[in-house]
């Protein structure tokens, strides 16, 4: 599920498409062992070349395990299939959707792949990891030359921002979020244009428009109750918006009073008022990502906030003729700090790479290999979605999700939020704040109980030493 939040994160997902809580840093640290020493010194190792920027040895054996999710894992197996060629090995290749409880005891272990995509449900804390030091720093992988055009380097390719969501508080970079991921409102333009509905610009339009919907016999909207911080794909950027960048960044930085301020209190107090007039789904309180999309693509409900993966992973059950589309972030009205347009949009799909790996170059290597345009042409025409390289889907016909997420991105020019809690802190976001929400949205709690917990649960992490702290640079 992107993004990981991501999942992809999403989560997720983004995002990564994260769908449990992940392990805290505590409880990876009680399971790995100290890092340091020969295991980080790559095992196998060759002459660099024109050709051969990072020093792949030739034969050497490259072992990769990625999340088999969403996106699929079809997209690796195309840049693998041009990694064993090129090096003359097969690569030992593994698809899964539980990350984290198969290589958690290998990374505590110290025999992890080399080559992992820390994608789903139960993903790795990247920021753990990292903070073990059991990721590699992919700077050199960012200094070589590009397959395309060697005189580029990669970091000059990516889309801006790629860089920095894979850092936690230094410059090195231990993740690529290969994914370029726009979140939103997504729905069908075609049940739009036949209800005659306008995709809303500010909270009271919404509030009028689900009065439509519930006439009509459909919800407003769906959500999965199973991981209720989907909803935070719009909830959290709403809140920047509404009060700004910095009002977002404080509730990233576990500053103190972060959920106290006005802008907050505006957007919850938005979703209280959609969930006392029944503006859900009834029994999303239950449901899965999977059943949260296929209630919406069989017309249960008019939007669901989520990823652009939702495109692909929603497919099976999404008519031909739905024509997706997603909507920008809505908001207060004109006393929003950010005009209607804003999206939240940010690389997704972390790829990692074992610093005490056997082949940590070509874990490298293949990230490289994925980044040339023969790869992200597949990766968009077969997965729908964008790559983390400006400008690779020019020239692709896009399906009809990924043009209006491509326009949206396009219109959105510099209004583009990226809520970092959900990566940096996932534990806090996708299950304490996450069970907050799934409690408002039932009604059970209200705005301002969602805003007292929250705000108690970010000073509890901000006082909890076994957890990596990070800060948006000023």
């Amino acid at each position: 599920m992107g993004s990981e939040f991501n999942r992809r994160d999403a989560i997720k997902r983004a995002m990564a498409i994260g769908v449990v809580a992940i392990p805290s840093a505590s409880l990876l640290s009680a399971c790995a062992s100290s890092s340091g020493g020969d295991k980080n010194k790559p095992v196998a190792t060759g002459t660099k070349s024109a050709a051969n920027p990072l020093g792949v040895k030739n034969g050497a054996p490259l072992e990769a395990f990625v999340f088999k999710g969403g996106f699929g894992d079809d997209y690796i197996k195309s840049a693998e299939t041009v990694y064993n060629t090129t090096y003359g090995t097969t690569v030992k290749h593994t698809g899964t959707q539980g990350i984290g409880p198969k290589l958690q005891p290998r990374f505590a272990n110290n025999t992890p792949p080399d080559f992992m995509d820390n994608s789903g449900a139960d993903n790795l804390d990247t920021a753990a990891l990292a903070k073990e030091g059991k990721l590699l720093d992919l700077t050199p992988l960012l200094d070589a030359p590009t397959i395309d055009d060697p005189s580029k380097k990669v970091r000059d390719v990516l889309v801006a921002g790629t860089v920095e969501q894979g850092q936690f508080g230094s410059q090195a970079m231990y993740a690529l979020n290969y994914a370029f991921t726009v979140y939103g409102s997504w729905y069908s333009n075609k049940l739009f244009q036949e209800k005659g509905w306008t995709y809303p610009k500010t909270f009271d339009e919404m509030i009028a428009l689900g009065a439509k919907t519930k006439a009509a016999g459909i919800a407003l909207f769906t959500y999965p109750g199973k991981y209720p911080y989907y909803v935070h794909f719009d909830l959290l950027a709403q809140i920047g918006k509404v009060g700004g960048k910095e009002v977002l960044n404080a509730i990233d930085d576990l500053e103190d009073g972060a959920f106290q301020v006005d802008a907050v209190k505006t957007v919850l107090a938005y979703y209280e008022e959609l969930a006392a007039k029944k503006y859900f789904l009834a029994g999303s309180e239950g449901k899965t990502h999977i059943q949260m999309q296929t209630d919406w693509t069989k017309g249960k409900a008019a939007l669901v906030a989520d990823g652009s993966w939702v495109e692909n992973e929603a497919a099976p059950t999404m008519p031909k003729d739905f024509d997706l589309a997603v909507g920008p972030l809505v908001g207060a009205g004109d006393s929003d700090k950010m005009p209607f347009g804003t999206l939240y949009a940010a690389a997704g799909e972390p790829f990692i790479v074992a610093a005490n790996g056997k082949n940590p170059a070509g874990g490298m290597e293949l990230l490289r290999i994925m980044l040339a345009k023969k790869q992200t042409d597949n990766f968009t025409n077969t997965i729908k979605s964008l790559t983390c390289v400006a400008n690779s889907a020019e020239g692709l016909t896009l399906t009809p999700g990924l043009a209006s997420a491509n326009t949206a991105l396009k219109a959105a020019g510099s209004n583009v939020l990226n809520a970092r809690i959900q990566d940096w802190y996932k534990k806090l976001n996708n299950e304490t704040i996450g069970n907050l929400t799934a409690q408002l949205l039932t009604g059970d709690i209200t705005a301002a109980k969602w805003i007292e917990g929250a705000q108690k649960a970010s000073d509890a992490t901000k006082k909890d030493s076994s957890v990596p702290k990070f800060k948006h640079s000023a």
